[in-house]
């Protein structure tokens, strides 16, 4: 069985395109949108019949199928294909996507990939009508973020080797993720310039291009120290002749074993690693540790509006999932201390029933 790939339109190529000018999007969100557009469009041309990507739970899938044979490309959706799209075929293409096992959370955000695209077709005046306009988003269902406990944290911390280059990149790049709760796309992206290490700043470059300044701690300070001045010119000294240099401030970060730039999925494998010495029973992820910085920060009684800012979320409303983590705490907290609480404990018979 062979993929079944229709062509880009120029119209489609030229949104791609805006992705990145217009609104700075990273390139593994532009990967995504070509994903799920791909996907989209080569439904449109196959009329539904043939499936062109493999994915969903069923196959364990969510990137085109690697089956034998070369793909089979059909002719480009022209945009009187997608001018006849009605919320009926958006409406199939759900439906077919449901079929397939996506999940809830996959089928909304490839409708979000859809809706984007014809909401830039009709700004740019090559439709008149958006099919999408009558069609919901999937309600999604509610996850919970995963977190490590702070004693999970602390132990992770103490885990890389502070004596080898490596180990002070790890013991640096993991004391950095917890002490500013950034995602690992700003993480890889950090150059040295981006540290003030004298006032205990980070400058943060989020989605879109939007830049933020977080604080970083005295332990983080520490370890990138040991890092700058040790490991970090050990792992520069390997990088290939020939390459051209860089003023230092702004010279990558965080470096791999070659001297050049981290990158997203390195460092998700070395938080898998430290993580399975941990041998905890939860999966954990560079955003795990995002998570437990939000989470612990309003366990302690950071303001609300205080993590938004620090995590660079839009809405407040993404940032209030944590929330929830902080309530068994709150009953604590309101059992050691309230008055009818502290009297019930020191009652013999309410002990007795306890």
């Amino acid at each position: 069985m062979s993929t079944t790939i229709a062509r880009r339109t120029p119209e489609v190529a030229q949104f791609l395109a805006s992705l990145q000018v217009e609104k700075a999007a990273s390139s593994h969100t532009i990967r995504s949108y070509e994903l799920d557009l791909d996907q989209f469009l080569s439904w449109l041309a196959t009329g539904g019949r043939v499936v062109p990507v493999v994915g969903g739970r069923r196959s364990g899938r969510t990137r085109p199928h690697e089956a034998s044979g070369e793909p089979k490309e059909v002719p480009p959706v022209s945009l009187q294909t997608l001018a006849s799209v009605d919320h009926l075929t958006i409406r199939a293409y759900l439906a077919y996507l449901q079929q397939q096992e996506f999940s809830r959370r996959s089928i909304a955000r490839k409708l979000s990939c859809i809706r984007s695209l014809y909401k830039y077709l009709c700004r740019s005046g090559l439709l008149e009508e958006n099919p999408i306009l009558g069609v919901r988003t999937p309600k999604l269902e509610k996850k919970l973020p995963n977190f490590m406990y702070e004693e999970e944290v602390a132990a992770l911390l103490q885990l890389p080797d502070r004596t080898t280059p490596l180990g002070q990149r790890d013991w640096a790049l993991l004391e950095v993720l917890y002490a500013t709760g950034m995602r690992v796309s700003e993480l890889v992206a950090l150059d040295v310039g981006d540290i003030d290490a004298s006032e205990g700043w980070v400058t943060v470059f989020g989605k879109g291009r939007k830049e933020r300044s977080v604080p970083v701690g005295t332990e983080a300070i520490r370890a990138l120290g040991v890092y700058l001045t040790q490991g970090r010119p050990q792992l520069l000294a390997a990088r290939p002749l020939g390459d051209e240099p860089k003023p230092r401030e702004r010279e990558p970060l965080f470096l791999n074993r070659w001297g050049t730039r981290l990158t997203d999925r390195s460092v998700r494998r070395i938080v898998e690693k430290y993580t399975e010495e941990l041998a905890l029973q939860r999966h954990q992820t560079p955003h795990s540790i995002r998570h437990s910085f939000a989470t612990h920060l309003l366990n302690g009684g950071a303001d609300l509006r205080a993590v938004q800012d620090l995590l660079g979320h839009k809405s407040l409303s993404t940032t209030q999932i944590y929330t929830h983590v902080t309530k068994e705490r709150l009953r604590e907290g309101y059992l050691q201390t309230h008055p009818r609480e502290i009297r019930a404990r020191q009652d013999p018979f309410y002990r007795d029933k306890r």
